[in-house]
């Protein structure tokens, strides 16, 4: 990589991480059109398989913290994972023998529709004490298989985390509150990010130099996003509404790019 790509690939690996610091999600999302468009990476492929690597890095980073705090309902989540590795393994599968613009057109469009939720908030459920156990089972873990076996079919195919799509999956699965919901699905995100990256890694579609990077970039740029989320945490849905508002507006540009 030349100087200017690797200043790019800084700067967008800070941008990922400081969004994820400031509002707690929705930075893997961002990382695919910054590899395209602004670090220059000529394959859709190869974004989709080199951001699948550092959202997988940057859930099992804030993982650590969450567990600490008792923020994860493990059995719950290595369910969800579980069948999410499936669904992850074949739709990594499907993305790859779809031509690239065709995919990163279905990529704009998804952003939209998920800046379009990320609008409407996030509403927790009202059940803390969840639990899979024996006597739940029989209703937790097919809803819980069911959920991470779809999302995770997205998730690799367009090589994000889907953590704006675990969320809401958790909660319809097993009614927990939004704050352990988030924590659980960092499990979840890692083990898709990896199963994502493993494929496209297979098919010779990571570019580990600029995986490198982007991390070093995120490193930097999660700890300021942190700092100043803590100092505009009375606005944090004005912040919410407005990363949406990007999102949407960088979904628009992507699906007319592509096509």
């Amino acid at each position: 990589m030349d100087p200017a790509t690797i200043a790019l690939a800084l700067l967008s690996g800070a941008l990922i991480g400081f969004v994820l610091g400031l509002v707690g999600g929705g930075g893997s999302i961002l990382a695919v059109p910054l590899l395209v468009y602004v670090v220059g990476v000529a394959s859709p492929h190869a974004a989709i398989g080199t951001a699948a690597v550092a959202v997988a890095l940057n859930a099992a980073a804030g993982l650590a913290g969450h567990a600490r705090a008792g923020n994860v309902k493990w059995p719950c989540a290595l369910v969800f994972a579980g069948a999410g590795m499936l669904g992850a393994a074949g739709g990594a599968e499907i993305g790859k023998a779809i031509d690239g613009q065709a995919l990163l057109a279905a990529f704009g469009a998804l952003m939209i529709v998920v800046g379009t939720l990320m609008l409407r908030g996030r509403k927790g459920g009202a059940n803390p004490d969840v639990r899979l156990t024996r006597e739940s089972a029989s209703y937790l873990f097919p809803r819980l298989a069911g959920y991470g076996l779809a999302v995770g079919l997205l998730a690799g195919f367009f090589g994000i985390g889907g953590g704006f799509l675990i969320v809401p999956g958790l909660i319809a699965a097993t009614a927990m509150p939004i704050g352990i919901a988030v924590g659980t699905s960092l499990v979840v995100v890692t083990a898709l990010g990896a199963t994502t990256a493993g494929s496209y890694a297979l098919s010779g579609y990571v570019d580990w130099p600029l995986v490198l990077v982007l991390a070093a970039g995120g490193v930097g740029g999660s700890v300021l996003g942190r700092l100043a989320g803590k100092r505009l945490a009375a606005r944090k849905n004005l912040l919410e509404r407005g990363f949406a508002a990007v999102v949407i507006a960088v979904g628009l540009f992507v699906t007319a790019s592509a096509l």
